[in-house]
């Protein structure tokens, strides 16, 4: 209709229609047809008609009286993605390089220039992604400090080389060190060859002969109670009582032939009806059997006791620690057990 209306011409005409029908109710002249908002551009809109690219596109598509889903049927793109390309609705859009296809090929479709079309896109509609171009027509200063402090580092490093090489001329330069004749050289005392002999030691330093140091009897003993007096007397008391105890639990020494000496309980029968008598040096058990396996005795001595055998066939002694048991036989050390078990006839002899 639109076509039709601008190949007519309406210059200085208008029209006019009958009066008694009612059905005209204004008159257009051809200025004003083309004028009025419901009939569009009368040119061929370009890409930069309308406020952004998908006016451009939406006018330039209406112009060639085509739909959206003549569009979507030649571009195979979906006409929901081409409705929101043309009210720019991009949160609607797949991501960002799709949006720029559909664009491309939208404009290439109606034969208009898709570089053109996305160039304007990305003007109306920037990617945050995309760096900044650097502004046009702006000077950058730099800082006129800058300048001074490089020329100055530059004089430092060419003093710093400057001087290398005068040190290095003036070393050059230099006279060589005086060397002794090779007169002199030659009249010079040699040494010994082969071992040199050795002196007799020297003594011992006079601090290697220094004394000790005295120390106060009981000044540690009442440094170690805090100083008290009364502490210290104890502590010494418990000291010499751990000495005694001490050498009464030690082994006694003994020597083969000396007689016996009793240094605790002695058990068993009487002197008179045993030749054999049993003395624990270390605490130790003694268990004694006669002939037909019954127990006569059985004990753990401790260091001191003694037991007499009696003087009987057949009779065993069995020991815990052989070592810890001496064996006097008449009275008289006949040495220590030597086995755990051993009958009285065989240790008496």
């Amino acid at each position: 209709m639109r076509r039709a209306l601008a190949g007519r011409d309406y210059v200085g005409a208008s029209v006019a229609m009958p009066l008694d029908s009612g059905g005209v109710t204004q008159l257009y002249r051809s200025g004003d047809m083309e004028s009025a908002d419901h009939f569009g551009p009368t040119e061929e809109p370009s890409l930069h008609y309308g406020p952004d690219i998908g006016a451009a596109l939406k006018s330039a598509r209406e112009f060639r009286g085509l739909s959206l889903q003549d569009v979507s049927d030649a571009t195979r793109i979906r006409r929901t993605y081409l409705a929101a390309v043309e009210d720019m609705r991009l949160e609607e859009l797949p991501s960002r390089p799709f949006t720029l296809g559909y664009i491309k090929a939208y404009a290439k479709h109606l034969d208009l220039d898709p570089e053109a079309a996305v160039s304007r896109f990305k003007e109306s509609s920037p990617d945050p992604d995309e760096p900044l171009r650097a502004p046009v027509g702006v000077r950058r200063e730099r800082d006129p400090r800058m300048g001074m402090i490089v020329a100055g580092g530059v004089l430092i490093v060419s003093a710093i080389v400057l001087w290398n090489i005068a040190q290095r001329a003036i070393s050059e330069e230099a006279p060589p060190p005086p060397t002794a004749p090779e007169s002199v050289a030659s009249a010079a005392p040699v040494g010994p060859v082969g071992a040199m002999p050795l002196g007799a030691p020297l003594p011992a330093p006079v601090e290697a002969s220094t004394p000790e140091v005295y120390k106060t009897p009981g000044l540690e003993a009442a440094t170690a109670a805090d100083g008290s007096a009364d502490a210290a007397a104890a502590a010494q008391k418990i000291r010499k009582d751990a000495e005694v105890v001490a050498a009464a639990n030690a082994e006694p020494v003994v020597s083969s032939g000396a007689a016996f000496v009793v240094r605790g309980p002695v058990h068993g029968a009487d002197a008179n009806a045993s030749l054999v008598t049993f003395q624990a040096r270390k605490p130790t058990t003694l268990i004694v059997r006669g002939a037909d396996g019954s127990v006569y005795f059985a004990r753990a001595l401790a260091a001191g006791e003694a037991y007499r055998a009696p003087n009987m066939k057949g009779v065993a002694v069995e020991v815990g620690d052989p070592a810890s048991v001496d064996v006097f036989v008449g009275g008289r050390l006949k040495g220590a057990m030597t086995a755990p078990t051993a009958t009285v006839s065989s240790l008496a002899g």
